[in-house]
């Protein structure tokens, strides 16, 4: 499984050859300057939340992909309202299965409204279970006790979580998720982005260490095979 980083939470996973983007905010970046959103392919946009950090390009990426975009029932009215019309809602608790695997919305706790002021509904939390390789995808959230679930339904091969602090969980709660999570292998998204969520990335990846799990922080248009 391929795993490319566009900065923030913004990254892909291609899965059984389809390109599956999460959470696009990209051009506002000043750090992922030197992407290029008009090279990214996506097959499907997963949003976790309407959050503009997380939402800003994906108007742009999925008029131009064609890609189905996968979000909460409130953000896939939003984008039907800007003219996306390739949306599949979903809410916290539903599953579906999709021609890449099984997706199942776990909860997140946070925010969700639309850069407009809009109501953006719960924010989400996504289990991916596929044949290439099982996955969890926390989503902007705190630590939480539902994480405890998650290896109910499926065995996670590595799990993408929120390592800045501030507006999300910190390090040290994002060892104790992993831990909940049953994985050991954890990739960091939403640090260094703003100055309110900078992170000394050495330091994060000691205290992973030293818990016996992996922080993988790949750079800013990198692609890593996981």
């Amino acid at each position: 499984m391929k795993f490319s980083y566009y900065g923030h939470s913004c990254f892909s996973v291609e899965i059984a050859g389809k390109n599956i983007l999460f959470d696009p905010f990209i051009t506002p970046n000043e750090l992922a300057r030197n992407i290029d959103i008009d090279t990214i392919q996506a097959d499907f946009i997963f949003l976790s939340h309407g959050h503009a950090d997380h939402i800003a390009d994906c108007e742009a990426i999925a008029k131009r992909t064609g890609a189905k975009v996968v979000c909460a029932f409130e953000v896939h009215e939003w984008l039907n309202g800007k003219g996306v019309s390739n949306t599949h809602p979903m809410n916290t608790g539903g599953k579906w299965k999709f021609d890449f695997g099984t997706v199942k919305c776990v909860v997140a706790h946070h925010s969700g409204g639309l850069p407009d002021g809009s109501y953006g509904g719960n924010p989400l939390g996504f289990v991916f279970i596929t044949n290439d390789g099982n996955f969890y995808y926390a989503g902007d959230t705190a630590l939480t006790l539902d994480m405890q679930l998650i290896p109910r339904w499926a065995k996670i091969d590595f799990s993408v979580l929120p390592i800045g602090d501030n507006f999300t969980m910190d390090i040290a709660d994002a060892v104790v998720a992993a831990e909940f999570v049953n994985t050991a292998k954890v990739i960091g998204v939403h640090y260094d982005t703003f100055g309110y969520i900078k992170i000394d990335t050495e330091k994060a990846k000691a205290e992973f260490e030293a818990a016996g799990k992996m922080l993988l922080l790949p750079g800013i248009g990198e692609t890593i095979d996981i």
